[in-house]
């Protein structure tokens, strides 16, 4: 496992997630977030998915979250990035924040 990665991610929050101002209920930001994922697969650009789509501050610079290490992130979201290939793409996950999409950079 590397000790550290670099990734980028789109985040969907929903009513009632943690830290979230959201409107949209739990469902909508799955349905929302599946679909981003499918335009993603055919071949969408995720930088400006996240700049367009992202309720995290990180979508102004597409998504961008630099490198951290273990322990930094919560678990499901750090276990989906040090899994991934460089330049691949998560399938959904669900953290207390919402639902999110992590791409690794590095």
């Amino acid at each position: 496992m590397a000790d550290t990665v670099r990734a980028s991610h789109i985040l969907l929050m929903y009513k009632g997630s943690m830290r979230s101002t959201a409107t949209r209920s739990k469902d909508e930001a799955l349905e929302q977030i599946a679909a981003l994922k499918s335009e993603l697969d055919g071949g969408a650009d995720f930088a400006d998915l996240a700049r367009t789509h992202s309720d995290c501050p990180s979508g102004r610079e597409g998504g961008d979250l630099g490198t951290f290490g273990p322990g930094t992130m919560v678990k499901a979201f750090e276990d989906a990035a040090f899994g991934l290939d460089v330049d691949a793409v998560s399938e959904v996950v669900e953290t207390d924040f919402g639902y999110h999409l992590i791409r690794r950079t590095a």
